[in-house]
């Protein structure tokens, strides 16, 4: 089966195509998610029997995640392909993911929280794994904002 995975939440975009599991095309693309989406999906539902997406649904950029989520559901609406989506630190070994100003979500024990890095801290970026077999992907797909309301 042909799986996409979407990391919409950092520049560059990364999006990879799997068969079985396994990473067999990868695309890194520089710009707004509202731009590339519909350009690359446009190229891989041309080339692919695509049967599941995954995405990344938090946390991340807001506008980011609300644009990968309402143009992959519809995707998977009108196409009948499965949805599924995953947090952020699946992709980036578990570090800090940029918040609000100075302020970085950080997951400890699997609880988010919102805080100011420590002096020590390493930012590491987002990877599109080479396969997907332990990826803890949910049914749940509406974004999760992981952010107070001000």
């Amino acid at each position: 089966m042909i799986e996409v995975l979407v990391i919409s939440i950092s520049n560059p975009l990364l999006i990879g195509v799997y068969e079985n599991k396994e990473l067999i095309k990868e695309y890194k693309l520089e710009g707004k998610t509202s731009d590339l989406l519909p350009t690359l999906f446009k190229e891989l539902l041309k080339s692919y029997n695509i049967g599941k997406i995954n995405y990344v649904n938090s946390p991340g950029s807001y506008m980011a995640i609300k644009v990968a989520y309402v143009f992959l559901k519809t995707i998977c609406i009108s196409k009948d392909i499965e949805l599924n989506a995953c947090n952020g630190f699946e992709f980036n070994e578990n570090s800090p993911i940029k918040a609000l100003g100075k302020k970085y979500f950080i997951n400890e024990n699997n609880k988010i929280k919102v805080d100011f890095l420590e002096k020590d801290s390493i930012i590491r970026d987002f990877k599109l794994p080479t396969c997907i077999k332990k990826i803890n992907f949910s049914k749940e797909t509406l974004p999760i904002y992981n952010l107070p309301a001000v």
